[in-house]
């Protein structure tokens, strides 16, 4: 039971330390956040998962042209696998999954398996090839998803990228990495609550303790 103490102890101190400066507010225990990501009402904002960096968008305003795209790399599926798994074994609801047009969101957000996922421009990296009204514009739809409560019971999944979670919510997530998961809370009033941060290899861990926290907290 000590170890088991020290175990979790030593895991809010990890997600503390992995959560980042995204609000002066204190970081939530990992008991209070999964326990209300378990009855939903939340948004997590997904960084595209791990890619080749000697691949670049050579053809971004065709995000159909799959071959001239970055993609995700050996890790990056894998991991993505790993959090859809980590998530269920949470007993995470996700009701729907919102992602880029590029493929590397696509992917990441179908390897997480949490079914048909719906892409759109609104989530989509615009850079330099797109007006600034345009950027102003994806960076306001995803404020506005991750204000809008989900369906009853559920959280919703957005995968997208580095400069739109930047242009959306400034620069405390400048160092925003590669499968990183923000997660917001809707409060009902046209804004939201960022809530913690988590890198994307954290999910497994929190998993391996999940049937002790389900079971300490009544969850089964």
């Amino acid at each position: 039971m000590i170890m088991r103490i020290v175990r979790w102890v030593s895991m809010f101190a990890f997600l503390a330390f992995m959560s980042g400066p995204t609000t002066s507010q204190p970081v939530p225990s990992q008991a209070e956040w999964i326990n209300a990501l378990h009855n939903g009402g939340f948004v997590i904002v997904f960084r595209h998962g791990a890619t080749y960096q000697d691949q670049a968008d050579t053809d971004p305003l065709n995000p159909k042209n799959i071959g001239k795209q970055r993609q995700l790399n050996d890790d990056g599926r894998r991991l993505a696998k790993s959090i859809g798994e980590s998530l269920s074994k949470l007993r995470v609801p996700v009701g729907q999954v919102h992602t880029s047009l590029f493929q590397r969101a696509i992917d990441t957000g179908e390897m997480m398996g949490f079914g048909e996922v719906e892409a759109s421009a609104d989530y989509t990296e615009g850079g330099l090839v797109v007006t600034p009204i345009e950027n102003n514009r994806r960076a306001a739809a995803l404020r506005k998803i991750v204000a809008t409560a989900p369906p009853p019971g559920t959280n919703v999944i957005v995968v997208t990228h580095k400069p739109n979670i930047l242009d959306a919510f400034g620069k405390d997530w400048f160092d925003v990495r590669e499968g990183e998961a923000s997660v917001f809370k809707p409060d009902g009033n046209g804004g939201y609550k960022p809530i913690v941060r988590i890198q994307a290899g954290a999910w497994s861990e929190l998993a391996q303790d999940a049937d002790s926290f389900l079971n300490l907290y009544d969850l089964n």
